[in-house]
């Protein structure tokens, strides 16, 4: 099993944007010291909480100062944006990064980006899917591109001056194009099986029940085996809301204090997915009301936390539960206490995830 990380991110409404895009990128400089493999950060342009309003441009920024991690999108929320543009400022980040990136998208979650921009009444999959196969078609083709869709037509015929490139949008640096990963937050996703046959990765989401996440696996073999292609478990990425610490009374107050940063995180989530429809993600008894969710027991079910010992027992056992995955993506979230915070990602990397991988040979294997 490889680690990463995946942050949204969800801090405090009443915390400062600067402080808040300092840590998150703090988050990116510890895990690359670390080793952790790879690092996702998600993009909402509408929410108080949620403060990195461009993954791309917050990608760009951390460049420089990372060696050897790979960055990726956690998503570029397709619908949200012109195609042609999307396509032009991927590939200019895929040559900042040199091969260190990977593209998430997806169709976007936060209704308030889909009002903001127009499309809360639309048919934001229909956008993500016409979107992604004009980006590739770009990438692919030559201009003047003429591309033509429901919800965007992209030419640069009119205006091409071949001799000087004016009309031209550049390639990535990854051929035929960076690795592309999409998110799976619904139980049974068809997305991902739909991923799968295009070639895609998938990454599941933490605030998922185990029993949901469990349900990707089989999803994604059927669209490798539609595709013809075997399924290999190291290309699923599982999201897990970890805290390590080396006192367990330090790391139960600060993973399910009610007033700490877990149940921040999952008191956001969860009142969203109510106001959005989604809140079955929470659910073993699908017909239970969206009233009988209790934040304790979200926290209680959905974050690892403990000792190392702890933590790797459990891991183990959650691996065991949903099956063989590739890259255990601990997720970022709002650090209450900047030591205990950086210490847990130490105890992750160092003491944990060798633990793990000493219990399931198969997996470090493959």
């Amino acid at each position: 099993m490889e680690l990463g990380f995946f942050t949204m991110p969800i801090h405090p409404v009443s915390r400062s944007m600067t402080e808040t895009l300092k840590e998150d990128r703090e988050l990116a400089l510890v895990a690359d010291r670390l080793g952790f493999k790879e690092g996702y950060f998600g993009e909402h342009i509408s929410d108080a909480a949620e403060t990195i309003s461009s993954s791309l441009i917050f990608i760009a920024w951390l460049l420089e100062e990372t060696k050897q991690i790979k960055l990726g999108t956690g998503t570029i929320n397709l619908p949200n944006h012109h195609p042609g543009k999307v396509a032009a400022e991927v590939a200019m980040v895929d040559h900042m990064a040199e091969g260190r990136f990977i593209m998430g998208i997806s169709p976007g979650g936060l209704l308030s980006d889909a009002e903001l921009m127009g499309n809360l009444d639309r048919d934001r999959t229909a956008m993500f899917l016409e979107s992604i196969n004009h980006i590739l078609a770009i990438w692919e083709g030559e201009p003047p591109y003429n591309l033509e869709g429901e919800f965007w037509n992209i030419s640069t015929e009119r205006t091409l001056i071949e001799d000087l490139g004016q009309g031209f949008l550049p390639k990535p640096y990854q051929q035929p194009g960076p690795p592309i990963v999409v998110t799976a937050v619904a139980p049974f996703s068809k997305g991902v099986e739909a991923a799968a046959e295009r070639g895609w990765a998938p990454i599941s989401a933490n605030f998922l029940l185990p029993k949901w996440v469990k349900t990707h696996w089989p999803r994604y073999a059927a669209g490798c085996e539609t595709s013809g292609r075997k399924a290999d478990p190291a290309d699923w990425r599982v999201a897990k809301s970890i805290f390590v610490a080396e006192d367990m009374d330090v790391a139960r107050k600060y993973a399910t204090d009610p007033d700490g940063p877990y149940h921040q995180y999952y008191n956001s989530i969860v009142t969203k997915m109510k106001r959005s429809g989604r809140a079955n993600l929470f659910k073993h008894d699908q017909e239970a009301s969206d009233d009988s969710l209790d934040i304790d027991a979200i926290v209680e079910e959905l974050v690892i936390w403990g000792t190392p010992e702890k933590v790797a027992e459990d891991l183990s056992a959650f691996q065991e539960e949903v099956g063989e995955f590739g890259t255990l993506l601990y997720a970022g979230h709002d650090w209450r206490d900047r030591d205990l915070a950086i210490r847990s990602m130490e105890l992750m990397a160092n003491d944990v995830l060798p633990s793990v991988n000493a219990k399931s040979p198969s997996l470090v294997a493959s």
